[in-house]
């Protein structure tokens, strides 16, 4: 029992000296925390953001509603007939009808509109109203004015905000040539970026007039399995005399999990960068602790030689650590849920461009903290604890005084060396044999790893060949004297090293995506006008268009959602978009990947099928392959796969004459035009003679720029993400160079004293500083090169499916070394000044402590 109290005695004496230590020494805590609190921080950020969209991808609800069980749509068609919702509702089926369009204001600013019965809506929303605390009757809504079809719209508060920003917006907004009032609602109520009117103003605002989107069915018996409910809607509508074998009914649970499917690589990315921007923040911490441990050598020596044992003295420190980690967490993940609230909207504004997926308002789980800090508990002992066994074992005989450890490192750089060598001819390797993108990006993040282990074994054999070179004196001295700092500052590199390969990268990348995706622009953009109107419209379209001398050529294009079966597995259903075109836009727009000999007559004869690359990609199919399609009772032969980097779901295309000979929609659902004259013209002959909005019109040039426009916003927040590592490299370089200005103190009073001016320490130390700086930029080139050209030719083309060709951004890789250096002058220059202007008697006193 003694001996109990004894060992307590002596571990609570430890704490309180290492207590005592950081009161003195406040700068090496500071840098283990805001290491620990930045890799946090974007972990927890990114993380966070990412569980909020997933979840909002299950628990998708009707606007002012609840969830729904299933919807209902046209199997060919973008609209159905209303008269399907009263035939449901007239037989007590708890439904919902509601209308999705475009419309755009006095502007040309596009809008998408959502409207339901507001009244039907708000019935069914006791769901959502216990999960947001409050009731819509609560908020204030002019639910008559609504339903009198009264000129007002819902906008939820954020989504006002932010188009207040950018223009002089007030409470009315007109669209398509309509003023509406503005009802502003609190972002609780999942709104988005939509406009939500009632029924009985969208239809004549969208000219839907007896058209429905879809229809929205709810649950009222738990009990009844989906099978069941879809089979008492179908019955329902047969004996009401419609068609129901052309409805399509799509769970719930099928539209979160297509989401999921649909959004797994864009969340994948983003948890990447955030891994990424973790382990340089642990990089910080660990350079941190290192240099605590470091400088409190002669102090663990001292108090083991006065009887403390080394069991008390090493949990000493690791609860000294475990107590770092907790606190770094916790400011950590406060910042970090600080950083989701504003990375969301960025990610919902991407996911409703891209996917049409709403992110729903998110809600912080205490299970984010337990998994962060068990991560960065894990990781700080796995690099800590051979360093704190190093110390306590010690000999108390000879660690009295400052052992040299340039013997030491260069082992331990010599052996990540060779450890990095394996792990890239392992991964060489292994990217040969890789199909999966999630495979990809595991040995990605392997390389990563090995990339900065290269880093002090390379900058050590750069500095021995550059010495020699150059002439003996004071600057010989300098770059002999920058191997004696290149193990303290070791860690901050790698963490730079990684932050330039990943900025590199994605520059890489982003750039390269970007000019291949105007090159395909421009080869499929060949009409002067595209136009998609209601289908009931199409006949009158085409006749105005026949009627107008200045049309040079019409265009047609058909599409309907189906599904492709392989014939090895038929089994197998593939959701597809099925498409055709007339014989001159397939055979001048059309940019193949690979094709057959003699593609076109078997294509035109109605005996191939081509398909998109990313259908090609994700499901292994490839030239020769014999498939099925759901519409067509015939089996199809894979004759050409196409590029398409502007649908995230599969593309199959066949011919004109095939699609008209199959029991398919024979209108198309879209024109492309050729016009000798002035578009402008053109779509206001249109909107005049068939009310169509400006909505449903593009010009070549409104594509590519919106297209162009939803690709920024794609890699938006990846950009955010790679800025965002970058500071925090620069930040822990920073750390770094503060406390190796502390620690060479003594050094440099040294040569104060031999008569080296305070100017020529200064612009050595910055000479120093710069060349280890440079170097590591002249090795983040090539291999930051590499990320990109992995992320371009594995990890993009396996995950979404596109081909880009890679272009060398040297604007960009330039711009990227100027923010090292920056970052460097910085952090070399404000701790050197400091430390230059003091006395140099207190300097020479280091060399005693």
């Amino acid at each position: 029992m003694k001996t109990d109290v004894f060992s307590t005695n002596r571990l609570r004496l430890c704490l309180r000296l290492f207590a005592y230590h950081y009161r003195h020494a406040p700068l090496q805590a500071s840098a283990i925390l805001l290491g620990i609190m930045l890799a946090v921080t974007l972990l927890i950020g990114v993380y966070a953001t990412n569980e909020n969209a997933k979840q909002s991808y299950g628990n998708v609800s009707e606007l002012l509603s609840k969830q729904a069980r299933l919807t209902i749509t046209h199997f060919t068609e973008d609209t159905l007939d209303e008269s399907i919702y009263f035939v449901l509702a007239n037989a007590g089926f708890n439904t919902l009808a509601s209308i999705e369009g475009i419309a755009t204001d006095d502007q040309g600013r596009l809008w998408r509109v959502n409207s339901s019965d507001i009244i039907a809506a708000i019935s069914n929303g006791t769901t959502q109203d216990a999960q947001s605390g409050g009731s819509v009757a609560s908020v204030n809504i002019p639910l008559a004015e609504l339903l009198n079809g009264q000129p007002k719209v819902l906008m939820s508060q954020s989504q006002l905000a932010r188009i207040q920003k950018v223009t002089d917006q007030s409470q009315i907004i007109t669209l398509n040539k309509t003023p509406l009032d503005i009802i502003t609602i609190d972002d609780k109520w999942g709104l988005g970026s939509a406009l939500l009117a009632d029924i009985s103003l969208a239809q004549p605002l969208l000219n839907m007039q007896g058209k429905l989107s879809y229809i929205a069915v709810f649950a009222d018996d738990n009990t009844e399995s989906d099978n069941q409910l879809i089979s008492r809607l179908t019955d329902t509508l047969i004996q009401a005399g419609v068609d129901a074998s052309k409805l399509h009914f799509a769970t719930q649970t099928s539209e979160g999990e297509s989401l999921n499917a649909l959004t797994a690589s864009f969340h994948l990315n983003l948890d990447a960068m955030s891994m990424l921007a973790f382990v340089v923040g642990l990089f910080i911490a660990y350079n941190g602790v290192r240099y605590s441990l470091m400088k409190r050598q002669k102090l663990l020596v001292q108090i083991m030689q006065q009887g403390l044992d080394r069991q008390s003295v090493l949990l000493a420190l690791s609860i000294e650590i475990m107590i770092l980690v907790f606190v770094g967490c916790v400011l950590g993940f406060i910042v970090g849920l600080q950083l989701s609230q504003w990375l969301q909207p960025m990610v919902a504004l991407t996911l409703e461009q891209l996917y049409g997926a709403k992110l729903l308002p998110g809600n912080w789980q205490w299970q984010w903290f337990a998994q962060a800090l068990a991560l960065t508990l894990s990781a700080a002992f796995a690099a800590c604890i051979p360093m704190l066994i190093s110390l306590v074992n010690t000999p108390l005989a000879q660690g009295a005084q400052k052992q040299p450890q340039n013997k030491q490192f260069n082992l331990i750089h010599r052996r990540q060396f060779i450890i990095a060598v394996i792990l890239l001819l392992l991964c060489t390797v292994a990217f040969a044999f890789t199909e999966q993108y999630r495979h990809s990006l595991a040995l990605l993040g392997i390389l990563v790893v090995a990339i900065p282990l290269l880093l002090p074994q390379c900058l050590h054999w750069i500095v021995n060949l550059l010495t020699p070179t150059l002439p003996k004196g004071l600057w010989r001295y300098a770059v002999a004297e920058t191997k004696e700092i290149i193990a303290p500052l070791a860690l901050a590199m790698m963490a730079i090293l990684l932050a330039l390969c990943a900025n590199i990268a994605m520059n890489t990348l982003v750039g390269s995506f970007e000019i291949t995706l105007k090159k395909w622009l421009d080869a499929r953009l060949h009409a002067d006008l595209y136009i998609q109107p209601n289908p009931n419209q199409i006949d009158a379209l085409a006749l105005l268009l026949a009627n107008d001398p200045n049309v040079e050529a019409v265009y047609e294009q058909w599409k309907l959602d189906s599904t492709l079966s392989p014939i090895d597995t038929p089994q197998t259903h593939i959701p597809i978009n099925l498409l055709s075109r007339d014989q001159l836009s397939l055979t001048e727009t059309t940019v193949f990947k690979s094709i057959t000999n003699e593609f076109w007559p078997g294509f035109f004869a109605g005996n191939s099928v081509m398909i998109s690359e990313p259908l090609s990609i994700k499901y292994q199919l490839n030239i020769g392959d014999k498939v099925q399609l759901s519409q067509l009772q015939q089996t199809l032969v894979i004759g050409a796969i196409y590029y398409d980097y502007g649908n995230p779901k599969g593309e199959a295309m066949i011919s004109q004459p095939l699609w008209q000979q199959s029991p398919l929609p024979a209108k198309p659902i879209s024109l492309a035009v050729n016009y000798d004259g002035e578009l402008t013209v053109l779509q206001n002959n249109i909107s005049q003679a068939l009310n169509l909005s400006s909505a449903y019109m593009y010009s070549q040039q409104r594509i590519k720029s919106e297209a162009i426009t939803i690709f920024n916003k794609t890699f938006s927040i990846t950009v955010v993400l790679n800025s965002l590592t970058l500071l925090v490299a620069a930040i822990g370089l920073f750390s770094a160079c503060v406390m190796l200005t502390q620690a060479r103190q003594a050094p440099l009073a040294r040569l104060y004293a031999l008569g080296i001016s305070r100017k020529q320490l200064r612009l050595m130390v910055i000479v120093q500083m710069l060349l280890i700086v440079l170097l590591t930029c002249l090795l983040a080139l090539p291999t930051g090169a590499l990320l990109g050209y992995l992320l371009i030719h594995k990890v993009t083309l396996q995950a979404f499916g596109w081909s880009i060709a890679m272009i060398w951004d040297w604007a960009a890789y330039g711009q990227v070394v100027v923010i090292a250096i920056t970052s460097c002058l910085l952090a070399v220059g404000l701790p050197l000044y400091w430390q230059t202007r003091k006395p140099l008697i207190s300097s020479l006193q280091q060399e005693a402590l």
